[in-house]
């Protein structure tokens, strides 16, 4: 028996919304997620302080393309990298949790 395709969506949203009620998409898209906000919070103190990917990549033990990759969201940081890279940027690592229905955005 074939399967039937998905129906249109209206939008992006509709798209985005009808993908996200699978629970393996929604975990991708949440791990992509979290990625993203930690190289975005790493590249932008980076940036306010001047410093290249170089120099951090050498103050912190990695290599400048770990960093990029990073910073692009493209690979999910260990704690200890986390603390290393934090150290480097003048920064002590805050790691929390916080409610679900407050986390959803």
């Amino acid at each position: 028996m074939r399967a039937h395709p998905p129906p249109l969506c209206a939008n992006w949203a509709e798209l985005r919304e009808n993908a996200l009620r699978d629970p393996e998409t929604a975990a991708a898209y949440e791990a992509a997620r979290i990625r993203y906000e930690l190289g975005r919070a790493v590249r932008e103190r980076r940036d306010k302080s001047g410093m290249t990917q170089s120099h951090l990549a050498r103050l912190s033990g990695l290599q400048q393309p770990a960093v990029a990759r990073f910073e692009a969201g493209g690979t999910m940081p260990t704690l200890p990298v986390l603390e290393r890279l934090a150290a480097a940027l003048g920064m002590h690592l805050n790691v929390g949790f916080e409610p679900l229905d407050r986390a959803a955005g």
